[in-house]
């Protein structure tokens, strides 16, 4: 069981929580003007500390459970909606069949990005004011908040794409103009050129350091961004960066798949980067959700009426069962199925809606993950998300070199992954490293984007044969509605996404 957490996030409050919400009042401790509290290292890195916060909050939070990783993979193949029935998390239902509505769709993810966004503008903002720090750790702190802000604008772009954008903080009456999914790309390349380039930033972080940015960290998010937006302009750029997470030799593929996602494979050997939760002293609780603590998801994810213990694993609610298609997409020697999939089929526990008998192991809930906390058991599960693992490094590198961004060995760098996961050794061309994605990241939240950056989202995701999901994905579905609530707010400046 794991002990601690080494970035503390702290419940500091610094600025918006959405692009359309007033400030929130601050007073420091010894009754200064906020513009004369940032005056030393360790006041500016409260700000810093503040600005990784949101990364724990759209699981639940704002009243809705929101968490990114499977608010894309509802909109993919891999997975249904689960739950009660049509009803229980409606807007889950309606966006895994391309019919989400602005009233009812993700705006946690919206809301705590947002005040994601604020807190980074705040740490760059009030750094011109701190004097007592080295220009070492000025800069740092710096490339941090940026590419803390390109990771909240990054995500926001995936899902939206016309975004209010803004690296300032907003007065009143505290409306951004809506900048295109194009603009917005092109301010997260700059805040990430901008960090590599001046940030200091290490290659990997140490055990004080875990979940704090990284360099290979925003390489990964660089990658991410130039080859959703397929810009081949930047394609050898982030060829480059790849090889060069590689050849650091700071990273390598975890010898046993089934270790990833335990506590125990926490930051191992090939975690670029992870949002950190905690179950010890946890004190998320339902009425203060956004404070220090564990996840929701294990909970939601796993086999309703499960008996505790039960094959070491907890009771869950009954979302997100895998489909049976998902499971046969694994050859049968693939050590990746039953790391990825627990098959409860002919166990006892309580069937809900859409059930298969399959669940994501990677995020279960797991006998004792959630021991130690102090508020409501729930919310407060140790497993932290898995955000960037090397394993993708090695097939971004492989389907770069594919993609003509340069050359190198890319039938090695695929062949790694499928020889960790006892499978035959292939040739690389884009449709095998494709498929290997899906099959290595399944139920990590990127099945959705792949589908789409690839073009074969309008082929691939269609109505089932079950009646569950009756309408087809098409282009005009890539970015779902915005809140209706921020489209009030504005004033007449937002234009709804044509959903």
């Amino acid at each position: 069981m794991k002990k601690a957490k080494y970035i503390l996030l702290s419940a500091f409050v610094l600025g918006l929580t959405g692009c359309s919400d007033d400030f929130l009042t601050i007073k420091s401790p010894d009754q200064i003007s906020i513009d004369e509290y940032y005056n030393s290292d360790a006041r500016i890195f409260e700000a810093l500390v503040a600005a990784y916060d949101p990364l724990q909050w759209p699981d639940w939070g704002m009243g809705e459970y929101n968490p990114p990783l499977i608010m894309s993979d509802i909109m993919a193949d891999d997975i249904w909606v689960g739950g009660a029935n049509m009803t229980d998390n409606q807007n889950w239902h309606l966006m895994a069949n391309y019919s989400a509505l602005s009233d009812k769709v993700i705006g946690g993810i919206w809301t705590g990005y947002y005040s994601g966004v604020n807190r980074c503008n705040n740490v760059i903002y009030y750094m011109d004011g701190v004097k007592a720090i080295t220009e070492a750790k000025r800069e740092l702190y710096l490339a941090e908040a940026k590419v803390l802000r390109a990771y909240y604008y990054n995500t926001l772009w995936k899902f939206w794409g016309n975004l209010p954008f803004y690296t300032v903080n907003l007065e009143f009456p505290y409306i951004a103009d809506q900048s295109s999914a194009d603009v917005v790309y092109e301010a997260i390349i700059a805040d990430l050129d901008d960090a590599i380039a001046n940030g200091n930033l290490p290659m990997k972080a140490t055990s004080e350091t875990f979940g704090r940015v990284t360099k290979a960290m925003a390489y990964m998010l660089y990658t991410e961004a130039v080859m959703y937006q397929k810009d081949n302009s930047r394609y050898p750029k982030a060829l480059g960066y790849m090889k060069e997470i590689i050849e650091s030799g700071q990273y390598q593929l975890e010898s046993d798949y089934n270790k990833i996602f335990t506590n125990e494979g926490e930051w191992g050997s090939e975690s670029i980067w992870e949002v950190n939760y905690k179950s010890v002293g946890a004190a998320r609780s339902w009425n203060s959700p956004l404070v220090s603590g564990g996840t929701v998801v294990p909970r939601l994810i796993s086999p309703n009426g499960w008996i505790d213990g039960t094959d070491s694993r907890d009771n869950g609610w009954g979302f997100c069962p895998v489909r049976l298609e998902a499971l046969n997409a694994f050859e049968s020697n693939d050590t990746r199925r039953d790391a990825t999939i627990f098959d409860a089929r002919g166990k006892s526990y309580n069937p809900r809606f859409q059930d298969t008998g399959l669940w994501i192991n990677k995020y279960m809930a797991r006998t004792g993950y959630n021991a130690d906390q102090i508020a409501d058991a729930d919310l407060n599960w140790c497993n932290n998300l898995r955000i960037y693992r090397f394993a993708e490094t090695l097939l971004n590198a492989a389907e770069l070199i594919k993609l003509g961004a340069g050359s190198g060995d890319a039938d090695g760098y695929l062949n790694q992954v499928r020889q960790r996961a006892g499978l035959e050794e292939t040739t690389a061309s884009i449709e095998n490293i494709l498929n290997e994605r899906g099959l290595e990241f399944m139920c990590e939240g990127k099945r959705y984007w792949d589908l789409i950056r690839s073009g074969k989202a309008a082929e691939t995701l269609v109505p089932d044969g079950y009646s569950y999901r009756t309408r087809s994905w098409s282009e005009n579905k890539k970015w779902l509605p915005i809140p209706q609530s921020e489209i009030n707010a504005s004033h007449g400046k937002l234009t709804q996404n044509n959903y």
